[in-house]
């Protein structure tokens, strides 16, 4: 991708049209689940738009990028309590949203200033940004910015329609959704409706590696009474040279249930991809253990993640393992060692 920064007459373009969306709230007659696609022009790849805002509390666009981003949202949606908002993090898209001034950088307010445009008030300032799985909000690249004009483009024109037909955004079973396409002609872009269907993506496959002779030392020892507890979430530190974007730390956090002693903390990074760093979780743990000396009778963890990462332990080392909501001890580390870093 060319990551260069967008011209003067993008970024105008790009603001023009999110002023447009601001104007005409769309939030005020459609929900977030109210999706519909456009299709890149540049590469083909189709993101799918959501109108935020219905409650009155977030207003943005938001455009999920290809069946990875649309199946994400709906994931997140559909995603039980225990879920966390860092899981939308992990879905790739692009957005742009109505802030207070003070969530804008100055980078931010100086491309503004450049165009000549004011805003005033609570929730007036424009605040476009670019989300990558394993990485920080970050500015727009030119043709992340040139999508999202189209895309904010393309829900001026779609939103009112909607308002008038709420079945156009039905337009067949639950994998088909209408999408946006353009051509060449005259010079120009002629958008026009088709009906694409978006089967969901198969799913990743995370490769685990294994630290085979800390893993044999743990089935040679008996089992503990030990009751653990286990968190894999994302830390607040950013990993990167400034002025890159950033990528996030996950931290391992594994505790003692009866004491609330932490028995070991882990920074991992998603370097190259956040499947390989999930890969990584088991055999970390392995190796804690091993240093420990200690074989758990029971491991509660709380997302479905660590659970299925973990899952891989069990027949060999034969523990209870358990999702929750809650894990006292746990929650109570995690929360002294967030106070430290916020």
């Amino acid at each position: 991708m060319d990551n260069s920064t967008p011209e003067p007459n993008e970024w105008s373009r790009l603001y023009q049209a999110v002023i447009r969306i601001k104007e005409i709230a769309p939030w005020d007659w459609m929900s977030e689940t109210d999706v519909f696609g456009v299709q890149n022009p540049e590469t083909g790849e189709i993101g799918f738009v959501s109108v935020m805002g219905a409650l009155g509390e977030h207003y943005a666009v938001a455009v999920y990028l290809g069946a990875e981003g649309l199946y994400g949202f709906w994931n997140f949606q559909d995603a039980d309590p225990w879920g966390d908002f860092e899981d939308l993090l992990r879905v790739p898209q692009l957005q742009a949203s109505f802030e207070d001034r003070d969530e804008l950088t100055k980078k931010d307010r100086d491309v503004i200033k450049a165009l000549g445009l004011k805003f005033r008030g609570r929730q007036a300032w424009p605040l476009l940004r670019s989300f990558r799985p394993g990485y920080y909000p970050w500015y727009l690249e030119v043709q992340e910015a040139r999508f999202l004009a189209h895309a904010l483009e393309q829900t001026l024109e779609v939103a009112p329609r909607f308002r008038e037909d709420p079945a156009l955004l039905t337009p067949g079973d639950e994998e088909s959704y209408l999408v946006r396409v353009s051509r060449e002609e005259g010079g120009g872009l002629v958008w026009e409706d088709q009906v694409v269907s978006v089967p969901p993506v198969e799913p990743t496959s995370i490769r685990i590696p294994m630290d085979l002779e800390a893993l044999e030392v743990l089935k040679r020892l008996p089992m503990s009474r030990a009751r653990l507890e286990m968190d894999f979430f994302m830390f607040p530190a950013r990993i990167g040279e400034r002025g890159d974007r950033p990528s996030c730390a996950y931290e391992l956090l594994i505790v003692e249930a009866a004491s609330g002693m932490v028995l070991g903390t882990e920074l991992l990074g998603p370097d190259p991809t956040l499947e390989a760093m999930y890969g990584l979780v088991p055999m970390t743990v392995v190796r804690r253990l091993a240093t420990l000396g200690i074989v758990p009778s029971e491991v509660k963890v709380r997302t479905a993640l660590l659970y299925q990462l973990l899952e891989v332990l069990v027949e060999d080392l034969g523990f209870d393992l358990e999702q929750a909501p809650v894990l006292p001890a746990l929650d109570s580390a995690k929360e002294f060692f967030l106070q430290r870093f916020t």
